[in-house]
Order: structure tokens, then C-alpha cells, then sequence
């Protein structure tokens, strides 16, 4: 068939972010289709010209991203119930060859259960793409994806998947359900917790691993129970006040240093998350925190260990520096210490 209208989408995409240029392609793509006698309910038609095409190996990469969006658009609007599920299994198919992690969230949210329902068996499938599907595609904050309100208000819909993938052969699956894991302990640390302790109590070598990277914000928030299962219990510490190397951030980008000294003052070793937290001025005067890693380390009773840290102060999209009055802050196993403050000169 002709894609003349698919061809025109794709010459007239220089100004458009990468998701306007996928639903831009996308729509060339479903003119061309109605073009050729394939109207917007007939979704098996158009699976067959996407199926076919999978048997080029040139059908990769970026390319795959309006397909998806074009085969979840057409299944949506099918009448027929089998499509979709269909489409599902189409994703799967296609994910290998780039991802179907963004195309998958407009079905989760037209029926979250039936979707789910796939999604976990793909935690068994022998391509590793495809159980990391199942993992990233119903995260609820996947960047660059469209939101899933369901799946903010039913934190629990999603374990079973992480349940099944925790202990993943492949990194790069481990890697979506510790991340997954962590989107989830922004609206629901509890199941976050549970999930966490009953990795760790069928543990393999590589859970310890998936279990800090997926409790990292529960640490820097200082949630006791996270706290407690990574080993950071209460203990006497001293802490010195941050020593920066300079009172005055000037003209970012700019690094500061800081320094500080950290005393075992207990009578046992004291296992210790290390965190930071930078007070950034806001446009509007105010102040804005900001909890970064720093290390974990043991401590006998009276050790002494003195750290230092370099941080980086750069305009960002995700973070633009407003001159006025900082402080930096140290954090330990969720207690915070004195302060010290500095000036940003922009």
C-alpha cells in the first residue's frame, strides 16, 4: 500500500517535541490506512501490515514508537473485545525491536485489570524485553509516558508483576522493577515496605541490590521502616557542621566542597546512611530542599571518619539556580544535623 501521507508526516517534523512527532506520524500513518480501505475499527487489518513488517530487520528503532501508537489507537476503537488483547500480544511483538512501554499506558487506563491480566504473564516470557515490559510499562510515573490514575490509586494492582521479576536473570529487567519499586514510595511507602521485606526474606544474589535502589527515596525521606531493613538503626553519632570551601557560589556552573566529621559515640558499630540535603532559593523568595546520596559506611564505637563531597551546581531544565541565601544540610539515618549556609551569585 501507499503511505503518502505517512511521508508527509515525516518531512514536516522539525519544530515538534518527540511525542508530537509520534502522534504527528501516527496520524499520517491512520490517513494511510483509511486511504487503503482500513477504517478505524478494523484493527486486525492493520496488525497484519504490522506483523508483516516485523519480518524486515530494518523495522527498528524509533520508527516503532508511532506504529504502537497507531495499533493501541485502532484496537481501542475496535468492536470487537478479542482485539484487545490482540494488541497487547502485538506490543510484545514489537517491544523487542524498541519498546512498547508508551503505547501500553492508553490501554491500562481503558481497562487496567484486562491489561494487567497480560502484563504478568509476560513475566515468564524468554525474551527479556518482554518481561521488562510488563515491569516498566505500568510504572506509575513513567517518564515521557501519558499518566494512569488507576494505577497512583491501586498501588497493589502492580506487585505481582514485581513479585515475578524481582529476581530477573537480566539487569535490565531488575533495573524497571527497582525502579518501579521506587515510583510506587511516592504515594504508597506501606506496600512499598512489604514488597521490600519479602524480596528480602527470598533473597538471590542480586536482590540487596534491587531492594536499596528501589527504597532509595523511602531512605532520603527518612522512613523508619526503610531505615530499619536496610540495617540503619538509631545510633549515638557526633556530627561536625559542613566546612565549604567557599561562602559564595558564583556564576553556575560552579562546584562547592564541603567536609564534615562523623564520631561513633555509642558502644556498638553504627551502620550509617550518609544523605545531604541542599536549601535552594526559590524564584519567589522561599526555599526549596533538596536530599541527595551520599555514602554508607560503618563505624566502630569511638571511630572517627571525616567525608567529603563535591557538588555540582548547574542550570538545568529540571532545576534553574535563583541567586540568594543556601544552606546545606547533613542527614543521618534520618536524623538531621546543623546547617551551614552559603550564597549562589548568579
Amino acid at each position: 500500500m501507499a503511505w503518502s501521507r505517512l511521508a508527509e508526516a515525516g518531512a514536516s517534523l522539525a519544530d515538534l517535541s518527540l511525542r508530537e512527532r509520534t502522534d504527528h506520524v501516527s496520524r499520517g500513518m491512520l490517513a494511510d490506512l483509511a486511504a487503503a480501505g482500513i477504517p478505524a475499527a478494523d484493527y486486525p487489518a492493520a496488525a497484519r501490515i504490522f506483523r508483516r513488517a516485523l519480518l524486515d530487520q530494518e523495522f527498528t528503532g524509533w520508527t516503532l514508537w508511532p506504529v504502537t501508537e497507531t495499533a493501541v489507537t485502532l484496537a481501542l476503537g475496535s468492536f470487537e473485545q478479542a482485539d484487545f488483547e490482540d494488541c497487547l500480544q502485538l506490543l510484545a511483538e514489537l517491544t523487542p525491536r524498541l519498546t512498547g512501554e508508551f503505547a501500553i499506558r492508553r490501554l491500562l487506563a481503558a481497562d487496567l485489570d484486562r491489561a494487567l491480566a497480560v502484563a504478568l504473564t509476560w513475566t515468564t516470557h524468554p525474551d527479556e524485553h518482554v518481561r521488562r515490559l510488563a515491569s516498566e510499562g505500568t510504572r506509575p510515573y513513567l517518564p515521557w509516558a501519558v499518566r494512569v490514575p488507576e494505577l497512583v490509586r491501586r498501588p497493589e494492582a502492580t506487585i505481582p508483576i514485581l513479585d515475578a521479576l524481582y529476581r530477573d536473570p537480566h539487569e535490565y529487567v531488575r533495573r524497571s522493577v527497582a525502579s518501579h519499586l521506587n515510583d510506587l514510595a511516592r504515594h504508597s511507602p506501606d506496600a512499598v515496605l512489604a514488597a521490600a521485606t519479602a524480596w528480602t526474606a527470598r533473597p538471590d544474589a542480586n536482590t540487596p541490590w534491587v531492594v536499596r535502589h528501589g527504597l532509595r527515596t523511602l531512605i532520603k525521606k527518612a522512613h523508619p521502616g526503610a531505615l530499619a531493613l536496610q540495617g540503619f538503626t538509631p545510633a549515638s553519632v557526633a556530627v561536625t557542621p559542613p566546612q565549604l570551601d567557599r561562602s559564595t557560589v558564583s556564576s553556575p556552573p560552579a562546584d562547592l566542597s564541603f567536609t564534615f566529621e562523623i564520631s561513633n559515640t555509642g558502644a556498638d558499630p553504627a551502620r550509617l546512611a550518609v544523605d545531604y540535603i541542599v536549601h535552594y532559593m526559590k524564584a519567589n523568595g522561599s526555599q526549596a530542599e533538596k536530599v541527595f546520596k551520599l555514602s554508607a559506611l560503618t563505624l566502630n564505637p569511638g571511630e572517627t571518619r571525616t567525608v567529603s563531597k563535591r557538588h555540582s551546581f548547574r542550570q538545568m531544565t529540571t532545576r534553574v539556580h535563583h541567586p540568594g541565601s543556601h544552606a546545606l544540610e547533613l542527614q543521618i539515618n534520618g536524623v538531621r544535623y546543623a546547617h551551614t549556609e552559603f550564597v549562589v551569585v548568579v
